[in-house]
């Protein structure tokens, strides 16, 4: 084990289980774990992020191939706000990973970065969009509360429509697990990756 690390988490996965070993997988999973190794296959974290954690069980990682493309891709919200949404989820849960993965990913999409540091800030929706202030305060009463306020509700229906509503809280659903599945199996960053979110 690297010494900078837990006697639990693993030196080639940097999580608590050892990198899945391809000839173990099935024949869909095999090319689930070919995607993530190849620098350009689309994972911003390859096998050392949930997709490694995944390929655990062949048959989990398989079937949620189809779930996370229509989520990423499918949906029609756009790549700022499908953005916006996973960094709402992962502040929320206070995910390192996911957000340090997520918030470059952002700004690639066209995201602000004043809008960024709002949600990594825990700040103020004042003076944003409305669009993106009722994204961001939509998932913290959800989080927060497990409760969305009718007000609030009304808002994103009345912006996003039934189903891109329901996409979009599917979303929040879909990175708020694998928020839990970081947390569990204890997914490190890279030593030389700066943390960028401040835990609180």
């Amino acid at each position: 084990m690297a010494a900078n690390l837990p006697d639990d988490v693993y030196e080639d996965s940097r999580f608590r289980l050892p990198l899945p070993r391809r000839e173990n997988l099935t024949t869909a999973a095999r090319m689930i774990y070919d995607k993530h190794a190849d620098p350009d296959g689309g994972s911003l974290a390859g096998l050392r992020g949930p997709g490694g954690i995944k390929l655990h069980s062949s048959g989990y990682a398989e079937n949620s191939v189809a779930q996370l493309h229509y989520l990423r891709n499918g949906t029609g919200i756009s790549t700022a706000i499908r953005e916006l949404v996973i960094l709402v989820t992962a502040r929320e849960h206070d995910s390192q990973f996911e957000w340090s993965q997520h918030e470059p990913e952002g700004i690639r999409q066209g995201l602000a970065q004043e809008t960024i540091d709002v949600v990594k800030n825990r700040g103020p929706v004042d003076g944003l969009a409305e669009t993106e202030a009722t994204v961001i305060t939509f998932g913290r009463q959800l989080f927060q509360n497990r409760h969305v306020e009718s007000a609030v509700f009304a808002k994103a229906l009345e912006i996003f429509g039934s189903q891109k509503l329901v996409d979009l809280v599917c979303l929040m659903g879909y990175y708020a697990s694998m928020a839990a599945l970081l947390a569990a199996f204890d997914a490190r960053m890279p030593d030389d990756e700066v943390f960028i979110l401040p835990l609180s």
